[in-house]
């Protein structure tokens, strides 16, 4: 699965998927999806990540507590 880095806004290829749905988890390996060489993988915290259509990241995948959240 890819996501994209709100930062450069380069596509990010998501190494750990369980990483990724764990609302336990604030940070995932991935690595960057530029150029020719496959790029090393390097650690990207959910914050800094999005849906290649700027949709932002599930609640219930960043928010342990998201059943009990009043907002």
């Amino acid at each position: 699965m890819y996501l994209r880095d709100k930062k450069s806004g380069d596509l990010v290829e998501v190494l750990d998927m369980a990483a990724m749905v764990d609302p336990c988890i604030d940070q995932l390996k991935g690595r960057f999806h530029v150029g020719e060489e496959l790029q090393d993988p390097i650690t990207f915290a959910k914050d800094d990540l999005e849906f290649p259509s700027g949709e932002g990241l599930p609640r219930c995948w960043v928010d342990a507590e998201y059943r009990h959240a009043t907002h």
